[in-house]
């Protein structure tokens, strides 16, 4: 078995940074690879059609205010109504200190829009509009400071917020929902063109659901901020709202079993075998990895001692390894990756935050945690000859 998120990785590196910082590029700069490892090179027009469609039942279209923010050629920018690419300005901040690049959804009933090339993320806020202020960043380059609704300190904290990453070029259309970072408005994206393809939808009360499941964790009780969102583990354990030792003993049960047997990973470029010789788990194979002893929140973000190079071998068994840390499957199955989701979160000690977010989706697929894409269990689709993208806000 060859996971498809071999192909490249590193795609949430600068997602972990972008909470209320000066953003050089958008998290999803990294998207489009996952398509083009098979060579595929196919031109997709541009002005992508995009519709929004609001289904919350708790809004109407003039309380959802839509942004859509992010990079092209290395340049941040951001979507006007009209369907072009603007600059940003340190001049676009208000008397107020924040940018207003908010897009009115119609009247009533479907809102068309035009998307131009670029990688970036499509916010929405409902009830109240969300905060971006320009900066200059290292370079003394204008960058936008983006929500970060798990830090109780950031100006849109209050707000309801959430967002779904893209990168639209030559080469296609990849894009996502995500509860990487936080969960709270549930939207599904309908990406049309050579296949037409829907992902993120949730089950009946299926937001309700999510809440209720990690509330009933007490370790994770404490992520779930009112009945605004569901704040991710590793945000939570930053905020001091988590334990930053909650998977040691996970870590350290894999370590003991791996010392006196074998653990083999495979990757698209071959197998690897791996065991613990002191404090590492030492691969062999198509090249001699190591990975130190990971913490609790080096597993949560698939960072630190899981981190994953775009190198073609470290990389993806990293990659591996988190996903097989998260899903507490790396004990149960010495050989990895595991792709029955029947196998998934089956132990007490476990990621129940990304738990929650799969089994709340109609097919099974969230971006609960940063390699959560591992054997294809993301809410991610892609598509080289799009014709159009259609993003819904689902029933609360």
């Amino acid at each position: 078995m060859t996971p498809r998120h071999q192909h490249r990785l590193g795609r949430r590196k600068v997602l972990f940074a972008l909470g209320g910082a000066m953003a050089a590029a958008p998290a999803v700069a990294a998207l489009a690879p996952h398509a083009l490892a098979d060579g595929s090179r196919n031109t997709a027009a541009g002005a992508l059609p995009l519709t929004v469609v609001n289904n919350t039942g708790a809004f109407d279209n003039a309380n959802v205010h839509l942004y859509i923010v992010g990079n092209q050629d290395g340049r941040q920018v951001r979507v006007t109504p009209d369907g072009t690419l603007a600059p940003v300005a340190l001049s676009d901040n208000g008397a107020d200190g924040y940018t207003d690049y908010a897009i009115p959804l119609s009247a009533g009933g479907e809102t068309g829009l035009s998307l131009p090339y670029l990688s970036g993320r499509i916010y929405v806020s409902l009830g109240a509009k969300l905060k971006f202020k320009a900066v200059a960043d290292g370079n003394g380059d204008p960058a936008l400071q983006y929500p970060a609704g798990w830090v109780a300190s950031d100006p849109n904290y209050p707000v309801l917020h959430d967002c779904a990453e893209f990168t639209y070029n030559s080469a296609g259309m990849f894009c996502n929902t995500t509860m990487v970072d936080m969960f709270s408005v549930p939207m599904s994206i309908r990406l049309t063109g050579a296949q037409d393809q829907t992902t993120g939808t949730l089950r009946a009360s299926g937001r309700a659901a999510a809440f209720a499941a990690v509330r009933q964790v007490p370790e994770f009780a404490p992520l779930v901020v009112d009945d605004t969102r569901v704040i991710a583990p590793g945000h939570g354990l930053d905020a001091g709202l988590f334990p930053a030792d909650y998977f040691a003993p996970a870590v350290d049960e894999v370590w003991s079993t791996y010392t006196g047997r074998d653990l083999t990973v495979t990757t698209n470029a071959g197998t690897f075998t791996g065991r613990v010789r002191g404090e590492q788990l030492v691969f062999t194979g198509p090249a001699q990895v190591s990975f130190a002893r990971p913490s609790t929140r080096d597993v949560l973000f698939c960072h630190g001692a899981l981190a994953a190079p775009n190198d073609g071998t470290t990389g993806p068994v990293a990659a591996v390894l988190g996903a097989g840390f998260n899903r507490s499957t790396l004990v149960g199955s010495a050989a990895q990756p595991t792709t029955d989701p029947a196998a998934f979160y089956r132990t007490a000690l476990t990621n129940h935050y990304a738990k929650a977010m799969h089994a709340a989706a109609v097919d099974g697929k969230a971006y609960g945690f940063a390699f959560d894409d591992v054997a294809d269990f993301a809410s991610y689709v892609q598509d080289t000859a799009p014709t159009g993208i259609r993003l819904t806000l689902t029933p609360f």
